[in-house]
């Protein structure tokens, strides 16, 4: 990956729901919601503080997290879809994928 993020910042690949729901039916892309789950796949050294210290990122490369419907920024790199976020906009850690 090409993706370095700064900061506190951290990409994120998003995971894409089924395309059938419990009932069989299948629901057209038009009609789907933005996935609110993803996978970290990298991570920035974290931001600075006040008095000139760096403050870590909690979120590790690998971690399945949960984020606000519509926080962060698109981007497309090598034909694939990712979403840069500040740490404080993922809401959750689901796990780690990576141990």
């Amino acid at each position: 990956m090409q993706l370095k993020p700064l900061a506190d910042r951290v990409v994120v690949r998003p995971l894409e729901e089924t395309e059938q729901m419990k009932g069989g039916l299948y629901i057209p892309d038009t009609a789907k919601e933005k996935p609110q789950q993803g996978e970290v796949v990298a991570v920035g050294p974290g931001r600075m503080s006040d008095d000139g210290k760096r403050i870590e990122v909690e979120l590790k490369v690998g971690d399945r997290v949960i984020y606000g419907k519509y926080s962060g920024t698109e981007v497309t790199v090598e034909d694939e879809d990712y979403l840069i976020l500040r740490e404080s906009d993922v809401l959750a850690v689901l796990g780690n994928a990576k141990k």
